[in-house]
This record gives structure tokens, C-alpha cells and sequence, in this order.
């Protein structure tokens, strides 16, 4: 196939098998005697070609792709995810941000929902601004299971064609939409802190950290479609919804693969923190020296009704659980008000609280990159300044 990312030539293969015990994936096989591929299951990693003797194997370079098929892609989907029908709000923030990108690519912008019994969710999704929501509803579909929700939204994106897919970097969205991606052979970026479209190529540029965060990194997928991405929840905003959109909701019906594995029971989780939706974060990082001064923090959070977050360095000295963690390997926050106590400010974790209305950093390093995204800085000892605070505040609420 045009689209596969090697080629084998039937006049050079002599049917060794060489290739085909190479392939970690299994995707070539022997018809008689010449060497066949599974184009849409080959991965590329081209250990095929570094195996056979004869040569008959070659990578398909970018010259070769079939341009024609790409330009058959065409609009924006949103994976909308839901739990017990009601549409997680990392959906409403993509669909803000995929509106942006179909007006940017004068296309339409779909949302799309798997579930069962899930009709209530189109208007809500067209007023965050769908032009169109498709909904797989079937009984397979009521609770998540890996393999029907990849054999469900393969089926879509084979019919339908979108040229963009984003979903949110949510448990689910990062269980199955990698498997998607290698079914619909088709690049992913996870974890996206950014998305626009080029103006000159309109590729879908996708920027994440990368290199543990040391460096920004924009990802482009020019030679396979859908372009997918993933990003975390609180990293956009969502729209205002306008009751008076209309729009259009189509009904598919599938033939679902029989699911693998079965839920037998839930068991929620025994943390009650949900830092990601706080108003207030009172966070602390390395410069808090020891476990104990995290006290201070709970004091002022309990004060002012937010909540404690941390940097991954008190997560990893074993000061507090994961759950109170800011950063890209923690939580994504976007609080009205966040308070940075002895955190320096590393791209990991700014990446984590960049969206917060207002930062307020207290550092006694006056160059720390913290201060660059503060509001307001203060430069001195956080266990001089984070008591007289919750004092101050003390005093105000008795007054």
C-alpha cells in the first residue's frame, strides 16, 4: 500500500523468512512464496529492512505518501468523555479549543460521545460550540472497556474521516487513544500544553514538554491522518455555552467487538483531594526544608478554604501523597488564586499551574524562574513570611 511506511519489491524477495522472524509485530506473513505486509498494522520501526539480505525491503519515503488519500480528512473531533452520562469538563475545554482550530481551518467541529443512553449530552455539547455530535449509543458502551471504546471510535474515524481527534489526557483518554492511534496507524501527541494550526501547511501543530520538561517540543504529523493529540485537563479554558447554537446530532450504530475484560465492582478512591478543581492552592515545594512545616501550609489553605498542593520534590522525600502534586507528572490546576511557597519554579511544574488567574510566589532567590509567571513576588524566608500571613489572615476573619 501507498501508505505503508516500507515497500518490498516481489522481484528481489527470495522468500527467506528473515524478515518475517525480525518483525516484532508481526505484521509480515508469507503468501506462497513471497513476503506480504499488513500495511495498516506496520509500525515503522524497520527492523524488516536491516534484516533482509536481499534488499528487497525499503523505507517509503515522505515523497511517496499519498497525498490525495490526506486531503479526503477533513474536520475537528472531540472525543467527549463521559461517566454515568455526564460529559467530563476536559470535553467542554477541548471543544473551546477545537473550535478555535476549525474556525482557524474553516471545517466543521465535531463531538463525539461513546456511552449508552447518552442523547441528553448533544444539546450541551452543541452550545460549547459542536457544529455536530456524534453519538455511539449502544448497551457494550455503557461502562469503559478498552476494546470496545478502540473498536467503537476506530469505526468512526474510518467512516467519517476527521483530519484532527483530541481527547483529554484523562485515565481513559490515555488508556485508549494511544490503541487508536496504532489502529487508525496514525501519529499521537500526549499531553499537550499547546495547539494551533500552521498557516502556511495547516498541520496541526502539537506542543508538550519534553526531555523531563527541559525543552517545549512541537510535534507535526504530515504524512498520516487523523493528526491526534491528547491533552490534560484545566490546560484550557472552557467557553461560556450559548443556549441558542444550533447544530446537528447524528446516530451511529456499530457493530461492537465483544469486550475482554469486565467491570465486577468500583471502589472509590480513598483520597477526597481534587486539587485540580480548587479555587485556592496553597502550595510548597523543596524550600520547605522538612515534613513537619507542611503544617503551615494546611494552616493558611484551611484559613483561606483552599486546598495544599506540592512540587514533586515533597511527593518524592515522602512528605505527602501524589495527590496533593502540581506539575506535569501530578495535577493540572487552574485555580482563581495560587500561592507558591519555596518553589523555584521548574518547567515541569509551572506547566502544572500556568493557568491560575492569579500567582502569588514567595522565594528568597530573587532570580528564581518561579517570579517570571508571578503576579506578585516576594522575595524572602517562606517560614517568616507563610506563619505572619496565616496570622494576618486570623486576624481579619476575628475582625
Amino acid at each position: 500500500m501507498s501508505d505503508a511506511p516500507v515497500s518490498i519489491n516481489p522481484d528481489l524477495c527470495r522468500g527467506c523468512k528473515k524478515c518475517v522472524s525480525a518483525c516484532p509485530f508481526g505484521v509480515l506473513y508469507m503468501d506462497g512464496k513471497l513476503v506480504m505486509l499488513k500495511a495498516d498494522e506496520c509500525r515503522g520501526c524497520l527492523a524488516c529492512i536491516q534484516s533482509c539480505p536481499f534488499q528487497a525491503i525499503t523505507a517509503v519515503s515522505s515523497d511517496e505518501i499519498d497525498h490525495e488519500r490526506l486531503r479526503e480528512f477533513s474536520g475537528v473531533w472531540v472525543f467527549a468523555e463521559q461517566q454515568r452520562g455526564k460529559v467530563r469538563e476536559v470535553a467542554y475545554e477541548l471543544l473551546a479549543t477545537g473550535r478555535r482550530l476549525a474556525d482557524e481551518r474553516g471545517c466543521e467541529l465535531a463531538a463525539v460521545v461513546l456511552g449508552h443512553e447518552i442523547g441528553h449530552t448533544a444539546a450541551h455539547l452543541i452550545a460549547a460550540g459542536a457544529d455536530k455530535v456524534i453519538l455511539a449509543d449502544d448497551p457494550k458502551l455503557a461502562e469503559y472497556e478498552a476494546n470496545v471504546y478502540t473498536d467503537a471510535l476506530h469505526q468512526l474515524i474510518a467512516g467519517h474521516k476527521p483530519e484532527v481527534v483530541l481527547a483529554g489526557a484523562t485515565a481513559i483518554g490515555r488508556a485508549f487513544f494511544a490503541k487508536v492511534a496504532v489502529r487508525c496507524y496514525a501519529g499521537l501527541t500526549a499531553d499537550c500544553t499547546a495547539l494551533s494550526i500552521d498557516s502556511e501547511t495547516t498541520l496541526l501543530h502539537q506542543t508538550r514538554p519534553a526531555f523531563g520538561g527541559n525543552i517545549m517540543a512541537t510535534i507535526m504529523t504530515p504524512n498520516h491522518r487523523p493528526q491526534m493529540a491528547t491533552v490534560r485537563p484545566h490546560v484550557f479554558k472552557m467557553n461560556p455555552p450559548d443556549p441558542g447554537r444550533v447544530g446537528e446530532t447524528l446516530l451511529e450504530a456499530l457493530d461492537l467487538a465483544p469486550a475482554v475484560t469486565r467491570i465486577t465492582r468500583t471502589i472509590p478512591s480513598a483520597s477526597s483531594i481534587n486539587i485540580a478543581e480548587a479555587e485556592i492552592v496553597v502550595a510548597g515545594g523543596r524550600g520547605l526544608k522538612k515534613a513537619e512545616n507542611l503544617e503551615c501550609l494546611r494552616r493558611l489553605a484551611d484559613r483561606l478554604g483552599g486546598v495544599v498542593g506540592v512540587s514533586r520534590a515533597c511527593v518524592d522525600a515522602g512528605w505527602i501523597s501524589a495527590a496533593h502534586q502540581v506539575g506535569q507528572t501530578g495535577k493540572t490546576v487552574s485555580p482563581k488564586v495560587y500561592l507558591a511557597f519555596g518553589i523555584s519554579g521548574a518547567i515541569q511544574h509551572l506547566e502544572g499551574m500556568r493557568g491560575a488567574e492569579t500567582i502569588i510566589a514567595v522565594n528568597n532567590d530573587p532570580t528564581a524562574p518561579i517570579f517570571d509567571v508571578a503576579d506578585l513576588g516576594i522575595v524572602g524566608d517562606l517560614m517568616d513570611i507563610l506563619p505572619a500571613l496565616a496570622d494576618a489572615v486570623d486576624a481579619r476573619a476575628r475582625n
